[in-house]
């Protein structure tokens, strides 16, 4: 089994949600613990020479609790389904382990490339987390689940799905204002 470790860098993936509006925003680790780690690099850039691990038969991932094409309120609790591999921490690269990604309005990051930085629509789970709570405004909005390994070099197109939710208006109530 090959290890790698990587250590000693700065965290940079916040965890991120949007209000109402459809506006991003970041959150810290103590706001709401999912996306914050530390130890290793958030730079982006995979480590020189190291080659991402073939995808085999059976190895997946999965919206456990939504279908593409589902009408949804938010917030939207979003469950993390996976087979064949092991969900752990970012930071060692192992064979058959990584952490979710959940990318907003995005399609999957290819196979070997580093999953963009921790913004507002690219959600990192680098904890392993196996859910979230997500805020997204009214309308069509494309829900990519992308796994990792431990230094966010995606598995590719193999390791990701993609749904797309209709997030419907919240009613508004007779005291309501505009």
């Amino acid at each position: 089994m090959m290890s790698v470790a990587v250590v000693g860098f700065l965290g940079s993936c916040g965890t991120q949600t949007q209000d109402a509006e459809g506006n991003h925003a970041e959150e810290t680790a103590e706001e709401h613990n999912h996306g914050y780690h530390e130890g290793h690099d958030h730079a982006h850039e995979a480590p020189e020479g190291l080659v991402i691990q073939e995808i085999t038969e059976g190895q997946k991932v999965f919206f456990a609790n939504l279908e593409d094409g589902q009408i949804v309120t938010s917030p939207l609790t979003v469950e993390f389904g996976v087979e064949g591999m092991e969900v752990v921490p970012a930071g060692l690269v192992e064979d058959n382990k990584g952490h979710h990604h959940l990318l907003i309005d995005h399609d999957f990051t290819p196979a070997g490339v580093v999953v963009p930085p921790a913004d507002s629509t690219m959600l990192h789970f680098g904890k392993g987390q196996l859910s979230t709570q997500i805020n997204l405004a009214p309308g069509e909005h494309k829900l990519t689940m992308q796994f990792a390994n431990g230094v966010h070099m995606s598995y590719g197109e193999k390791m990701s799905a993609t749904i797309t939710v209709s997030v419907e208006a919240a009613a508004k109530h007779m005291g309501d204002k505009k």
